[in-house]
């Protein structure tokens, strides 16, 4: 219902519209560095540079690079970053034990960020597909993806990344009752302030190809995951995932890919009022870079524009590939747009 108003020419819309200092006092939504997360890969060597061609602008990067890179990125107002591991073929295999490798890339590099930046939060990411030879978030046996085998790796996957320092950890598999088994054994190993920011609503989706390109997962996904992710047509399962992971103990939920599901995004924060993150997917960058680089969009105002929309929906930050970009743009302006 909307509040009562003068009719025309006592109301006039533009009055608020006709400067920037007005525009600022009447704004609704309002976007900072510190609402986002970024996403990163890392790679094995040293002072490596991997441009990832479906990713015009992102690189996978060694442990030292993304040590460094991070530290740029906190000094621009960057909070966190999320690291994601591009595994070498010869360690994926069927039972997936590089996952919980004390000196696994993701394990690592979290050891190298919080020795350069130690104030940085860092992001790690539960899944096994960056280590599987098939190329799922769980194990495979008959063509079949099982769930309660799999969340077993994923509580000593989870427990590996709080012992090298992780900050949160964020579930992305989608199996069901990983994040009660998780946060349990985090308790049971006095990891008690790790936080679980979990992928509760995480669709089978198209826009993730270019990511599973910079993790390498591309030519060893065998089928699909329409068993386990999320069905793009439902919005109410998603209400009752997020339930479900609440009770369960995630301190923080998560919407993927974004743009496409801003609805849900906002029925998950009005239904919920917890903590509401969205990823703004490697397919969702790439679209908008691949155009800006056309020059066919304004790069910088389509991406503040994009980030802005998971601000309206609700969001209280987003995972995205643009957080070093939106940062330097933000140097020399407001520290709020």
């Amino acid at each position: 219902m909307f509040p009562v108003q003068a009719p025309f020419p006592q109301t006039r819309f533009r009055r608020a519209r006709q400067s920037g200092a007005i525009r600022a006092l009447a704004q609704e939504n309002h976007l900072a560095v510190g609402d986002l997360i970024w996403p990163v890969f890392v790679c094995e060597g040293e002072n490596v540079e991997q441009p990832i061609a479906s990713m015009p602008g992102v690189s996978r990067l060694s442990v030292d690079r993304v040590a460094q890179a991070a530290s740029k990125a906190f000094d621009l107002g960057i909070p966190a970053v999320c690291i994601f591991p591009y595994t070498p073929l010869e360690k994926r295999t069927k039972d997936c034990a590089e996952a919980w490798n004390p000196e696994n890339l993701s394990n690592r590099a979290t050891r190298a960020i919080k020795a350069v930046v130690p104030e940085m939060a860092v992001m790690t990411d539960i899944a096994l597909d960056p280590y599987n030879i098939d190329g799922h978030d769980g194990f495979v046996v008959d063509g079949q993806i099982l769930n309660d085998e799999t969340v077993e790796a994923l509580v000593k996957q989870a427990v590996s990344q709080a012992e090298a320092g992780a900050d949160i950890i964020g579930p992305s598999d989608m199996m069901d009752s990983r994040i009660a088994r998780i946060r349990g054994a985090l308790e049971a190993g006095g990891h008690t302030n790790v936080m679980l920011l979990s992928y509760s609503a995480k669709y089978a989706s198209g826009f993730y190809g270019p990511f599973r390109d910079a993790t390498g997962a591309t030519g060893a996904l065998k089928g699909d995951k329409a068993t386990y992710q999320m069905n793009p047509a439902n919005t109410d399962e998603a209400l009752r995932l997020v339930a479900r992971d609440l009770q369960e103990g995630a301190d923080m939920v998560m919407v993927k890919p974004g743009m496409p599901y801003l609805d849900v995004c906002r029925r998950v924060k009005d239904t919920f009022g917890v903590p509401t993150f969205a990823y703004q997917v490697s397919g969702e960058y790439a679209m908008i870079e691949g155009a800006v680089r056309n020059g066919w969009l304004d790069g910088d105002k389509v991406m503040v524009e994009s980030l802005m929309a998971f601000k309206r929906a609700g969001c209280d930050g987003v995972l995205t590939y643009f957080a070093p970009r939106f940062a330097k743009l933000m140097q020399g302006k407001s520290a709020v747009v």
